[in-house]
């Protein structure tokens, strides 16, 4: 995660833009009177927005974990995709 003040991010943003996108950093633009934000690649954010979503879902979470104890225990099934 890097931290940064808003001024530098404008000279610069080309370089924070490949920053967020190709090596996966979080940035937080700072700004004078508080109210920072924060730049990340959309795919980042698509994937926060993803996992905000099974947390909160308690059945999909719940779903989750067992499928996870269920591959840990060696419980998993190969299966072959169909293409379509």
């Amino acid at each position: 995660m890097i931290a940064t003040s808003y001024s530098i991010v404008r000279q610069n943003f080309k370089d924070f833009c490949d920053k967020a996108t190709k090596d996966f950093e979080t940035i937080i633009i700072t700004r004078e009177r508080g109210d920072n934000v924060v730049m990340m690649s959309e795919s980042e954010y698509n994937n926060l927005l993803e996992n905000l979503y099974v947390r909160r879902n308690p059945k999909y979470y719940n779903e989750l974990l067992q499928s996870i104890e269920q591959l840990k225990k060696g419980k998993g099934q190969k299966r072959e995709l169909i293409n379509e």
